[in-house]
């Protein structure tokens, strides 16, 4: 059974509303490049508004380049990143 992680939930349902993939997110792996499932640099855009709006957090200007994008996993590391800020 797999572990219920609220943070990888949200990210995914973000993808499923913003990414436009051409695959069903469900079935990505967490380390799966977002790009090659395809995904445009325009929807990443779109992607990194979502999640700041859903996780109340601003993408600093050094975390705006594709590898943070890139996938789930490498998102959920820069949303937790931000979220120890936050917390702090």
């Amino acid at each position: 059974m797999p572990i219920h992680d609220p943070m990888n939930e949200k990210v995914r349902q973000v993808l499923v509303e913003h990414a436009r993939l051409g695959v069903d997110v469900g079935t990505l792996s967490d380390d799966a490049d977002l790009y090659q499932a395809g995904m445009t640099s325009h929807a990443s855009v779109n992607v990194m508004l979502a999640l700041e709006d859903a996780f109340d957090v601003e993408f600093p200007d050094r975390m705006l380049r594709r590898e943070v994008f890139e996938s789930i996993g490498s998102i959920e590391e820069a949303l937790s990143e931000l979220l120890v800020g936050v917390a702090s």
